[in-house]
């Protein structure tokens, strides 16, 4: 690969900011980097399948699995990152909890898993209450905005669009999310450096930015603003209505914003530039600069996933 074609390198690569950590997924490896209470860095890897099913390379359908496995892979190293913060003292000092305890006496190991998965639907299921059914039943405690369904759908989305960027800008003044916001920072920044060409060092990550055009918060945006769209397509006017419709429509609103972020990741052009602009804005709240050691452990979990030959990680 020439040098030009290096400065230009769109990857494939992808992350998610943990806690004292981040994940990074490859073409062909996974790894994921945690700064450990002792000040070390734990880099654990894992193989990804090299072929692709064919759900994986249909417009759209790609779209929704992608979102589906990014639910359960972020949920899932979000708990072991979290393990990783407690030292082999604390764990003896603290002992089980009285609910661990009751669990590993009555249940076996793949029932706390299920227990686990069950808690993490609940999460999804209180998400959509608060960005599906809250706005919609906000709007229709106004009456004037009920009358017309373009109208409507439009006031639902901006509802929606105010309480997202309400939730990531008040979350983010707890101290752990802060943190976990400036590893999300690292993460942007490491890839762009990778991208750009550039040795991965800690002096040249520094230098880049920390907004990135397929970031899930731009994702996010995008989900938000293409379900506007799709809402004016629906007829109804009952809140319970429009709240199942938005889910049943969510499948095609996810692939939607999927195939826009992909095209916005690969191109240069305009409107590429228009479709990142919101999300890239809305990262300045996402993510926050990192210090040197959170440089560090983005770098550690990025090399693994960089394969031999660059041209399999081009877009």
């Amino acid at each position: 690969m020439s040098d030009k074609q290096k400065c230009c390198h769109k990857s494939k690569i992808g992350g998610q900011a943990l806690i004292e950590g981040i994940m990074m997924k490859g073409v062909y490896t996974g790894a994921m980097a945690c700064r450990l209470p002792d000040g070390t860095v734990d880099v654990e890897t894992w193989e990804l399948p090299k072929k692709k099913a064919w759900y994986r390379r249909v417009p759209l359908i790609r779209g929704v699995y992608s979102f589906i496995m990014s639910l359960k892979d972020g949920y899932t190293y979000m708990m072991k990152s979290a393990e990783k913060q407690i030292t082999e003292e604390e764990a003896e000092e603290e002992g089980e909890s009285k609910l661990e305890k009751w669990l590993d006496e009555h249940f076996t190991e793949k029932t706390v898993e299920s227990i686990m998965t069950v808690s993490m639907f609940l999460g999804l299921a209180m998400a959509l209450a608060l960005f599906l059914f809250l706005p919609k039943w906000l709007v229709g405690l106004v009456k004037p905005l009920t009358v017309d369904r373009f109208v409507r759908s439009f006031a639902e989305g901006i509802v929606k669009i105010v309480i997202f960027i309400g939730y990531m800008a008040l979350t983010g003044l707890m101290k752990d999310i802060r943190r976990t916001y400036e590893y999300h920072g690292a993460e942007h920044k490491t890839i762009a450096c990778f991208e750009a060409g550039l040795p991965l060092t800690v002096e040249n990550v520094k230098k880049q930015t920390r907004l990135h055009p397929r970031c899930g918060t731009s994702f996010i945006f995008l989900t938000l603003f293409i379900s506007i769209l799709v809402m004016c397509f629906v007829p109804f006017t009952v809140t319970w209505q429009r709240f199942l419709c938005s889910i049943l429509l969510l499948p095609v609103t996810v692939g939607c914003s999927f195939e826009c972020i992909q095209f916005a990741g690969r191109s240069n052009g305009w409107l590429a530039k228009c479709i990142s602009y919101p999300g890239l804005q809305l990262q300045r709240i996402t993510t926050r600069e990192p210090d040197a050691s959170q440089i560090e452990v983005a770098i550690a979990a990025l090399k693994p996933c960089i394969p031999e030959n660059l041209e399999d990680d081009k877009w």
